[in-house]
């Protein structure tokens, strides 16, 4: 695995390197020898994030998690890394054996009030082929409400996204 260290407002110690190395050889088992770790320190104030994400063919593992002292920190990441791994394990094996996800909850569009917004970020995002239930899963191990991904049935851009009564959306492109 390879692993990089980055400190923003802040340079890591040789002594926390070492630490995570010895943490990441964990969930090194889990992956093979071509995954990439990435791990972010920021200090601020009084309070240490750190933030560990795992790409690996494709699969992304991502964990953010806050203390007062690093190495608490990285612990609890770690921690929800594997976690976040054996969850996703137990949904690709349940989805082999009964075919999980048979139906599609579809989200209505709302209508806001005509506003002004200011993009203050764009991101590019890799696009990889995938079937929505792989797409959900990843959405699930980032943490995030919404995934965009290439449907491999279709071949066309679509996103799945969490809805607040808890289900999952899919939104599909069409032509008007």
């Amino acid at each position: 695995m390879n692993i990089t260290v980055i400190g923003r407002k802040c340079t890591p110690r040789d002594a926390f390197k070492e630490r995570a190395e010895r943490k990441l050889s964990k969930i090194d088992r889990f992956f093979d020898t071509e995954a990439d770790a990435k791990i972010t320190v920021t200090i601020e104030k009084t309070m240490a994030a750190v933030e560990v994400t795992v790409n690996s063919n494709g699969l992304i593992f991502r964990s953010q998690e806050r203390a007062v002292d690093m190495n608490d920190a990285l612990d609890a990441c770690i921690d929800s890394i594997i976690r976040k791994i054996r969850k996703n394990k137990t949904k690709v094996e349940k989805k082999l054996r009964a075919g999980a996800l048979d139906s599609y909850a579809f989200g209505e569009y709302l209508d806001d009030e005509e506003a002004e917004y200011e993009v203050v970020r764009t991101k590019e995002v890799p696009l990889k082929p995938q079937s929505v239930e792989e797409a959900i899963l990843q959405m699930n191990m980032l943490g995030h409400q919404f995934y965009m991904f290439l449907d491999d049935a279709s071949g066309e851009v679509n996103v799945v996204y969490r809805r607040a009564d808890g289900g999952y959306g899919l939104l599909v492109p069409t032509q008007n």
